[in-house]
């Protein structure tokens, strides 16, 4: 089959969800993809940042295949011997008092969403049923119908109503609007992304979420982050909030949590607010299960022992400062903390990211616009100096295209 015939036939049998670049791809290793006539790409995108440990890591394979060979699923109607090990292992290595394991990011943000509103009626003790979370504009968090009912992006929201209640909306990046919000006595939670993904690696202001979390803990709110996309060392830290020593009382985690092998994700919390929660009043049949509570034992240790936080750290600032000193016309900004990064461009005769991204794949390295006018380049974070040069390389000849 040729790679169109691939292309043709998804587009034929599948929902039309997604845009992808026009690459079919077979095989992954570190940094690496192959597609189905064997040319290779650096992969800039990681799986959204779910392949942080890089296609395919040998530790966390064999965790895979060790365990699905042993014991895969028993659902959480029954114990398994290897829950409570991940559990007291996550909960140690994040510093809270308990997890609860979901699969997907979406379900673990509703997860969070859930123990906020059961948390602010017994614990802080608000009126049934007017419980409120904050959020902010261009927030990304998935695209289940309560998620979605909390989006400012049409793209994501619109024509899918009625949407759920219990949320107010405050500018990213803006203290003082949050404040206002703060002041209404039924707020439960305030939601966000550390870095905002989806809307084109936005940074906020140094000091922001500690002004955030101060303010939350004024009011008795709870601070929630989303680190799906930031956590798990992508910026250079464990954690993006680690940069302003800032704990969540609420913590979700997903995407790299197995290192893109399985779906894994979870929500930590301290017992105050995760025991509001009973036995038989939440659950999933697959989160927890002992497969993915192998891997995620197993994509953790090869974060902290590959010391993968200090390297994208570090290859971090490599890539921005060599992406900043290439002049075109069409760059207008770059971005990010660590390894997640984006580029800012200007449109120019009718060419826009897309463009830019189609020419990236044929002189070999994939990665995607978002917004149309910004590219994220989010490598897997194993990636070492050279191997950034020679990709960095690849960019700015691809832009001097242009």
């Amino acid at each position: 089959m040729r790679p169109e015939d691939y292309i043709t036939r998804e587009g034929k049998f599948g929902a039309h969800n997604y845009h992808p670049l026009p690459v079919v791809l077979q095989k992954g290793e570190g940094v690496y993809v192959w597609d189905v006539e064997g040319k290779r790409y650096f992969d800039f995108l990681s799986g959204y940042s779910a392949l942080s440990q890089g296609h395919c890591h040998p530790k966390i394979i064999k965790a895979l295949t060790d365990q699905a060979q042993q014991l895969t699923l028993v659902s959480r109607a029954f114990h398994a011997d290897i829950l409570g090990e991940y559990m007291e292992f996550a909960c140690k290595f994040f510093g809270y008092d308990k997890l609860l394991p979901m699969n997907t990011g979406a379900e673990a943000v509703e997860t969070a969403l859930k123990l906020a509103r059961r948390w602010g009626y017994r614990v802080k003790g608000i009126t049934p049923e007017h419980a409120k979370v904050v959020v902010c504009s261009e927030n990304f968090h998935g695209r289940t119908i309560t998620i979605i009912s909390m989006s400012t992006d049409p793209s994501s929201y619109a024509d899918f109503g009625p949407y759920t209640p219990g949320f107010i909306k405050v500018q990213y990046n803006n203290v003082a609007e949050l404040e206002e919000a703060l002041n209404d006595p039924d707020v439960v939670g305030f939601l966000l992304e550390p870095i905002q993904g989806e809307a084109g690696v936005v940074v906020p202001d140094e000091g922001y979420l500690r002004k955030c979390y101060d303010l939350c803990r004024q009011h008795n709110v709870l601070f929630i982050a989303d680190e799906i996309q930031t956590g798990i060392g992508r910026t250079g830290k464990l954690l993006a909030c680690d940069y302003e020593n800032v704990h969540p009382d609420i913590l979700i985690l997903g995407k790299a949590l197995s290192g893109g092998v399985t779906p894994v994700s979870a929500v930590f919390a301290d017992d105050e607010i995760m025991l509001t929660i009973a036995p038989g009043e939440h659950g999933s049949t697959y989160g927890g299960n002992p497969l993915a509570a192998r891997v995620a034992i197993a994509a953790l240790e090869v974060v902290r022992d590959e010391h993968l936080s200090e390297n994208a750290f570090e290859m971090g600032i490599l890539f921005r400062s060599e992406m900043e000193k290439i002049d075109n016309p069409m760059i207008r900004q770059v971005r990010g903390k660590g390894l997640l990064n984006a580029v800012v461009t200007e449109p120019r005769g009718g060419k826009a990211a897309w463009d830019i991204c189609l020419a990236l794949k044929e002189k070999g390295l994939i990665a995607k616009p978002t917004h149309d006018h910004i590219i994220r380049f989010t490598p897997p974070l194993v990636i070492d100096r050279d191997q950034m040069m020679e990709a960095i390389g690849i960019i700015e000849d691809t832009f001097a295209q242009f």
